[in-house]
């Protein structure tokens, strides 16, 4: 199978042989995105502008500040906030009524504080990319059998995840070659919950003196891998 620039990511993400490859894609893109916010791009004038506009998720702000780079954090928080005082500026006349009388001014300063929380940089930079990752896998499967062998032995993918590749072929494949992806994501899918289940069944019986000098066989990471199968959580 050649490797093309779009595809090494992708196959990268199925030679890992984690719960939910398309998880570790995800993740890939995250770490990339966070490495381009911190790196020399946030001294740029376009990139500091979409910074200050969108801002940070809580879940992407906590991952930054883990980063080495304080020195940009806060020149990026600075200028974002900088934008924040000025865009309030509009509401600081806003004459507050009450709630049981017609919307006023006040209902507006509501809206935009609670976008706020909704916007974030880099959760826009990985939603542009990703679904182009769906995509390549579902193409990949399609056109190239050695792809396809691996794919039909992972580990399985993640509920959101299973949905994402369902869609990806929906949008690519039809009639029978639709309905070959789509039985053997369901098989993988189903195949890998009933694994980790069994994984933490034993897991829980391990507690039990009866099974206390029996082996822990693969259930010692169980939690954290029902964690990727239920919600993508890694």
């Amino acid at each position: 199978m050649k490797e093309k620039i779009h595809t090494i990511p992708v196959n990268d993400a199925f030679d890992a042989k984690s719960e939910c490859p398309v998880c570790s894609m995800y993740r890939d893109l995250e770490r990339r995105a966070l490495d381009f916010v911190l790196g020399p791009s946030y001294m740029e004038d376009d990139i500091r502008t979409k910074t200050n506009e969108l801002g940070f998720c809580g879940t992407h702000l906590k991952m930054l500040l883990s980063e080495k780079n304080r020195l940009g954090l806060a020149m990026i928080l600075k200028t974002h906030l900088d934008q924040q005082l000025k865009a309030s500026e509009k509401y600081t006349k806003v004459r507050i009524k009450p709630r049981n009388l017609l919307k006023d001014e006040s209902s507006e300063v509501s809206s935009w504080a609670r976008l706020q929380e909704k916007t974030c940089y880099i959760c826009a930079k990985i939603d542009n990319l990703f679904p182009q990752y769906a995509d390549t896998v579902v193409y990949l499967w399609q056109h190239e059998p050695e792809f396809r062998e691996k794919y039909s032995t992972c580990k399985g993918f993640c509920g959101p995840h299973l949905a994402v590749l369902v869609e990806a072929a929906r949008k690519r494949l039809k009639g029978e070659e639709l309905q070959r992806f789509y039985d053997e994501t369901m098989r993988l899918y189903r195949d890998g919950i009933r694994r980790v289940r069994d994984d933490l069944e034993w897991f829980a019986n391990k507690f039990d003196y009866r099974f206390r000098d029996e082996p822990w066989k693969e259930s010692k990471d169980a939690i954290e891998r029902a964690a990727v199968k239920t919600n993508s959580l890694l």
